[in-house]
C-alpha cells in the first residue's frame, strides 16, 4: 500500500487540494500546515503581501488560509493592501470554500464577519493553556500565542476555545470558516522567526514569556500539530 492508499484507507482526501494562503510578514508562513499538505500531496500557492499584491481567482484555489502578522485589521492607512485582503476573505467565505485564520487572520475573518477588533486587556506572548470545546480537542492544551489583539465572537459562530487572558482563543462560523486566536502551527523554524523579528515585545509581564521560556515549551508543538492536523482533515473534507 502506498502513501496515498494509506491516507484514503483512513478517510483522507486524496484528490490534490489547491491551497492559497495570505501572507503578511516573511517570518509568519504556513510552519506545520506547510508539512500537513505535503504529506497529503496538495499543492500550495500564495500571496505575500509584503511582495505583491496579486490574488486568484476564486475558481483558482480550494481552500485558503490566512496567517498572522504584526499590523492590526484597521492599519489601512500604513497597510492599504488590507482593503482588498477582506474583500477576497469574504468572497471566499460567500463562494463556501474552506477557510481557516490564525492570529491575525482570525481577527480579519472577524471583522469580515462583522465583529468588533480591539486591544485585549492583556498581551499574551508564550505557551499557555487554553481550554477547548470538544469539537477541537479534549479539555486543555498549552498552546503558543503571540497575539495583542482580540476580537468579539461574530455573530453565528460558535466559541470552540477560552483562556484565563482571552475570552475568544478559537471559533467556528457555519461548517467550514474557522478562526484561531493562537499558533498551532509552530515549528522550532517558526518559533525563531517570530523571536528573531518581535523579541522587543518580549517585555515580562504576567502573559509575555520570555525567548529562553518559549524555546523551552517548544515540546508542547507535538500535542499542537495534532490538533492542527485533524482541524485541517476536517476542512479538507468540504473539497
Amino acid at each position: 500500500m502506498n502513501a496515498a492508499e494509506d491516507l484514503a484507507s483512513k478517510g483522507f482526501n486524496t484528490t490534490n487540494m489547491r491551497i492559497h494562503h495570505l501572507q503578511h510578514v516573511p517570518f509568519e508562513g504556513l510552519a506545520a500546515i506547510e508539512d500537513w499538505a505535503k504529506q497529503r500531496s496538495h499543492t500550495l500557492t500564495a500571496t505575500r503581501w509584503y511582495e505583491t499584491d496579486v490574488l486568484p481567482r476564486l475558481e483558482d484555489f480550494d481552500m485558503l488560509v490566512v496567517m498572522g502578522g504584526p499590523m492590526g485589521i484597521y492599519d489601512e492607512a500604513d497597510y492599504p493592501w488590507l482593503r482588498d485582503e477582506k474583500k477576497f476573505i469574504r468572497q471566499s467565505i460567500d463562494s463556501g470554500k474552506p477557510v481557516l485564520g490564525v492570529c491575525l487572520g482570525s481577527q480579519l475573518l472577524a471583522d469580515v464577519l462583522g465583529a468588533k477588533v480591539y486591544p485585549n486587556r492583556h498581551k499574551e506572548i508564550g505557551w499557555f493553556p487554553v481550554q477547548f470545546h470538544p469539537e477541537l480537542n479534549n479539555g486543555e492544551l498549552v498552546v503558543c500565542h503571540w497575539h495583542g489583539d482580540t476580537f468579539d465572537l461574530p455573530e453565528g459562530a460558535v466559541r470552540l476555545a477560552e483562556s484565563a487572558a482571552c475570552k475568544n482563543q478559537a471559533y467556528r462560523y457555519g461548517d467550514r470558516v474557522y478562526g484561531l486566536q493562537f499558533h498551532l502551527e509552530t515549528t522550532p523554524g517558526s518559533m525563531e522567526g517570530m523571536i528573531a523579528a518581535c523579541g522587543h515585545e518580549l517585555a515580562k509581564a504576567e502573559w509575555v514569556q520570555t525567548a529562553e521560556e518559549m524555546r523551552n515549551g517548544l515540546p508542547y508543538a507535538e500535542a499542537t500539530r495534532t490538533v492542527l492536523f485533524r482541524l485541517l482533515d476536517r476542512l479538507e473534507k468540504f473539497v
